[in-house]
């Protein structure tokens, strides 16, 4: 059985037995919802006793069970089509200049961990339709300067 295949059964099941993600996720237990919703869909991994509620759940063989806590190979290609999926991909094409020129000036030379990371995801009533709110946050790694000497700086720390 390939990754894919596994996603499908379990997808199928939860279709089956009209379960919400909110139900799995809280019988699998101990990450965010997004993390553990990730991890169904085939992007993520479980740890063992998640992998062990998530067999429970959803009457899966060892087999099955050994694949949810291995790490998977992760992405889509690009673009992406689903509609959704792109805005988010539309909203870092548009907006990730100002996001990398701000997080530079505020932090330094380097990135936003997107494996040192959080996120939270929440509906925001509103009358005129309501909202999605998602906030993230990633550990800021700085660039490693090869063969800094002197009074050089190492890392793409901002300099004070």
């Amino acid at each position: 059985m390939k990754r894919e295949d596994l996603t499908e059964k379990l997808l199928d099941i939860k279709r089956e037995k009209g379960w919400s993600w909110k139900h799995i996720c809280e019988k699998i237990g101990g990450y965010s919802e997004v993390l553990i919703t990730g991890a169904i869909l085939g992007q993520m991994k479980l740890t063992k006793p998640q992998a062990a509620n998530a067999a429970e759940l959803f009457g899966l063989s060892k087999a099955e069970t050994a694949m949810l806590n291995e790490t998977p190979m992760r992405g889509m290609p690009m673009p992406p089509t689903d509609p959704l999926i792109y805005r988010f991909y539309e909203l870092v094409m548009v907006n990730g200049p100002a996001w990398k020129a701000l997080i530079e000036e505020e932090y330094g030379d380097g990135i936003m961990s997107a494996i040192d990371f959080d996120m939270v995801m929440e509906r925001l009533p509103n009358p005129k339709g309501d909202r999605v709110k998602i906030t993230m946050s990633g550990k800021f790694l700085p660039y490693k300067y090869y063969g800094a000497s002197g009074n050089v700086p190492e890392y793409g720390f901002k300099e004070g």
